[in-house]
């Protein structure tokens, strides 16, 4: 049995896909009616973040902690054009979404040459500099006071109520990880998997790597930018702690708990994450990044694959065992050719 037969074995069968979304659009439908709205708000917006993350760090194996950046440039372009325009606010979102993507793609271009340490270090130092011109230049976002009252506007809905506001910015949230999951699984999404697998092979194969690298990286970006434009609108403000490096480390932990390269775990770990936050400052608890770290600790200790990943794994062995008997022993793999064979299909 080949090696591309065995993962075949470990796929999800259809109903088990179907199923999960089913699930997940029935939570999401529910979130405002089990938790405070802003809150259930506060995990779509990071959930899509944390899976804007994913693409990057679990498909194409590229650590980036200057994602802060993309979601702060769209927080204060949403602001901005919501505050001066009073347009409806899905077209203020979709402004810093467009910005955040603008601002990726020279961003992009100078940091894909590089990988791993230096990729994030790289990135790193592009948000602080944009935390740097955030904090000066004042007469735009507002500087250490940020920017305030940004409207809720739609024409026809009031939406100053959080719990109309969550429903009125789900579709939003869902078009964005729809595209992620498109994404993912399509040609495009098995070339960046390549690329994360074996990079020199991919460029040997004729694909230009930092190409698609550069296009992952900017459609991560886009994805933040979303949103952090309707966290913006959400909060009703945009402050210098959006563009921060914490911002950025905090969304990778968000991914790492629920497992890399899930999409899923993600949505995961960012609910685990505001809503542990969020329990421990209603209760009077200062050290919230202490207790927030021992989770993560914890967490890494016990789920190597993270949480999701975790759980996926072992219903993937358990799904792929009787379907192993029934085609019997399995013969001699060949991981070098069968993956070759897999980069040759790609397109």
């Amino acid at each position: 049995m080949t090696l591309a037969a065995l993962t075949a074995l470990g796929r999800r069968p259809v109903w088990v896909r179907w199923g999960l979304l089913g699930a997940g659009l029935l939570t999401a439908l529910a979130l405002p009616w089990l938790l405070y709205p802003p809150v259930a708000t506060d995990i779509l917006c990071w959930g899509l973040f944390a899976v804007a993350v994913d693409l990057l760090l679990g498909y194409t194996g590229l650590l980036s902690f200057g994602h802060a950046a993309f979601w702060g440039t769209a927080t204060y372009t949403t602001g901005v054009i919501a505050i001066h325009t009073g347009v409806p606010f899905y077209l203020a979102v979709l402004g810093g979404a467009l910005m955040a993507a603008l601002l990726a793609l020279p961003i992009g271009y100078l940091s894909v040459c590089r990988s791993g340490i230096y990729f994030a270090m790289v990135t790193l130092a592009f948000a602080q500099m944009l935390y740097f011109a955030a904090n000066q230049w004042r007469s735009v976002t507002g500087g250490e006071n940020g920017l305030q009252d940004i409207p809720r506007s739609l024409a026809g809905v009031d939406l100053s109520n959080a719990f109309f506001y969550y429903y009125a910015a789900l579709p939003l949230i869902l078009l964005g990880l729809a595209f992620a999951w498109r994404t993912v699984h399509s040609p495009f999404g098995r070339i960046i998997v390549a690329i994360r697998e074996n990079t020199p092979r991919v460029r040997a194969l004729g694909y230009p790597a930092d190409r698609y690298k550069l296009v992952v990286f900017v459609v991560s970006a886009s994805l933040s930018g979303l949103a952090g434009g309707v966290h913006a609108v959400n909060h009703g403000f945009a402050s210098l702690q959006e563009v921060y490096w914490t911002t950025s480390g905090t969304v990778v932990v968000m991914t790492i708990l629920g497992g890399i390269g899930t999409l899923w775990g993600s949505l995961v770990g960012a609910a685990l994450i505001v809503r542990l936050q969020d329990w421990l400052s209603t209760s009077g608890f200062d050290e919230v990044g202490l207790a927030t770290g021992a989770v993560f600790i914890l967490v890494v200790l016990l789920f190597r694959r993270g949480m999701w990943g975790t759980v996926a794994h072992a219903l993937r062995r358990r799904t792929a065992r009787p379907a192993a008997e029934e085609t019997g022993p399995v013969g001699d793999v060949n991981p070098d050719s069968d993956r070759e064979q897999e980069l040759r299909s790609i397109g």
